[in-house]
């Protein structure tokens, strides 16, 4: 076999689904997924109250998943969904929350 034969073999035993987004597409969703998730970092960074940056976090989380998403990978998807974009900005409100209550 050829190396042609061999990528018309493999383009023909891809998976295609009715649900499939054509490539160019997705490089443009990916695209604008990494500018978001780069605007999001910088937006956690300069806000600077802890509360609202406990949230800025969240909604960066959940950036980040869907980035993940995008990329193919349900795993870290989950795993992101889970750890960044719940657990981890619940415990910071948690703890904010106490640190306040032994302030007053």
């Amino acid at each position: 076999m050829t190396a042609g034969q061999v990528a018309i073999a493999l383009h023909l035993l891809a998976v295609r689904t009715p649900f499939s987004v054509p490539a160019p597409l997705m490089n443009a969703l990916q695209v604008v997924l990494l500018v978001l998730v780069a605007a999001g970092a910088t937006g956690v960074v300069l806000v600077r109250e802890p509360a609202r940056q406990a949230i800025a976090l969240s909604a960066y989380g959940l950036l980040l998943a869907l980035m993940f998403l995008a990329l193919q990978a349900p795993d870290v998807t989950l795993s992101e969904l889970t750890v960044g974009a719940v657990a981890l900005p619940l415990l910071l409100m948690l703890t904010l929350a106490k640190v306040r209550k032994r302030e007053k």
